[in-house]
């Protein structure tokens, strides 16, 4: 049996992460790839449970051996990928495998795996996104001022998926990534 793929994807501050972690929750059998960045961990996270924090290098290797399903330049400043072996062995598996990623990335799954539900997270309001990113604390003013650009230019991306949460309250945002998943 072949397991299915869905891309979960929005803009920073959205709350992709919390809605995973509040979906795996309640059904730990789903699959939830680990990305790799070359970006430093904020505090809390942890390498191979948040992502795998690697250095340049290492992002280098894996793309000149293809071992990533997809990678992009995010923010201007720090990579992000999908290492392909793993989430494509779990598909393989019968899986329901996640991928919380970013829109490029989502973009170039979509290609490879035309066959995947793409969900796109999104704020009940641009100024709820901004406040949800002040109110996280993690960011610089500079590094928020670059978040919040790309966030319109990934809002405005939003036909290109195949449904659409609003991420206004968590549970019902749960229930409905649930039923989309047929879980």
């Amino acid at each position: 049996m072949i397991g299915d793929v869905t891309v979960i994807s929005g803009p920073s501050a959205v709350g992709k992460g919390t809605l995973v972690q509040a979906l795996l929750a309640v059904h730990p059998e789903v699959w939830l790839s680990v990305s790799v960045t070359t970006r430093s961990p904020r505090p809390g996270e942890i390498d191979g449970l948040h992502y795998h924090f690697i250095s340049n290098a290492e992002f280098d290797e894996l793309i000149a051996t293809d071992g990533l399903l997809e990678w992009a330049l995010v923010h201007g400043t720090d990579r992000y990928g999908t290492p392909a072996a793993p989430a494509l062995a779990a598909v393989e598996q019968g899986k329901k495998v996640i991928l919380e990623i970013e829109i490029q990335g989502a973009r170039q799954v979509k290609k490879h795996l035309p066959n995947c539900r793409m969900v796109f997270i999104a704020p009940p309001s641009p100024q709820t996104l901004q406040e949800r990113l002040r109110h996280r604390g993690t960011e610089t003013e500079e590094q928020m001022a670059r978040r919040l650009r790309t966030a319109a230019d990934e809002l405005a991306a939003v036909s290109e998926f195949d449904h659409v949460i609003v991420n206004d309250d968590l549970g019902t945002a749960t229930a409905e990534l649930v039923e989309l998943l047929g879980l």
